[in-house]
């Protein structure tokens, strides 16, 4: 039968992967880390027992996170990737030639360290000119900016360990107050099937802070129950409101203009989780 992962996603459900071997593993100071290599989704990044990402489906969760607000806004110049040390996002922020720099604020470096090794395809642009990569709390990053960024993207794991903070309403305030004026925030905030409660204290919270809150979803099948939800704020610009003519073409294999409209179409039982 061979080696089997689980990651138990409820205490009566999980999802399983066939894996050959394991490439990496040890308990970093923030969490456990190990990097698998699998039957069916290639090389897969596991904190915690909790799939991060894997070869296979990265691009979905990535891509959406990236290019929602990076065209929503209409000139990102200064862009800052909380937690996401496996650089897929900042991959795809590079993909918009208006980004000048892309801050990457990481807690834990062995997150960095170990993606470029065994997950290169979605680590390789952490090195680019553009990108500084600061291995630090976000938190407190946060905390100490003031007016500096256009966009701010929270690539956070689930609200458990050193992801906590990231999840709170005065962890939001000050994203607020660490964004230019006409800046827009958007983060993970998990599903709506295991984590309604979650999604519902998240938007809440959100939209204490930011006029225009949205919540828009994606598919990844890697991730508990499939259906993943994304929260976006802002104080000016209008995710469905943007012109047929700030979209450019870009390399994505699952965003497209057609997605960004569409992605904010919300299943009845998930709207009325949000009020919207």
């Amino acid at each position: 039968m061979g080696t089997w992962f689980t990651e138990k996603q409820t205490d009566h459900f999980g999802i399983t992967a066939k894996v050959n071997r394991s490439l990496h593993s040890e308990k970093t100071d923030f969490q456990d880390l190990e990097i698998l290599e699998t039957e069916e989704w290639g090389n897969m990044l596991v904190l915690d027992d909790m799939v991060m990402t894997t070869e296979r489906d990265e691009f979905v969760y990535h891509e959406m996170l990236a290019h929602v607000p990076l065209f929503t806004h209409p000139s990102p110049k200064k862009v800052l990737v909380v937690g996401g040390g496996d650089g897929g996002v900042i991959r795809e922020v590079l993909k918009h030639s208006s980004v000048e720099k892309a801050v990457l604020v990481e807690i834990d470096g062995k997150v960095i360290e170990y993606s470029k090794k065994y997950l290169p395809t979605i680590a390789g642009a952490l090195d680019d000119e553009r990108v500084e990569v600061k291995v630090t709390d976000g938190f407190m990053h946060i905390a100490k900016s003031e007016r500096e960024y256009d966009v701010i993207m929270v690539d956070s794991t689930e609200p458990v360990g050193p992801a906590v903070s990231l999840f709170s309403r005065g962890f939001y305030e000050g994203i607020s107050k660490a964004l230019k004026e006409d800046g827009i925030f958007v983060a993970q905030t998990d599903n709506p099937w295991f984590k309604a409660d979650l999604m519902k204290q998240v938007h809440a919270d959100v939209k204490e802070t930011f006029p225009i809150t949205k919540v828009y979803t994606a598919n990844i099948p890697t991730y508990p129950s499939g259906l993943w939800t994304f929260t976006m704020g802002s104080n000016i610009y209008h995710p469905l409101q943007v012109s047929d003519e700030r979209f450019f073409e870009i390399d994505t294999k699952y965003y497209t203009e057609e997605i960004h409209k569409a992605c904010f179409a919300l299943p009845k039982f998930v709207k009325d989780l949000t009020k919207e």
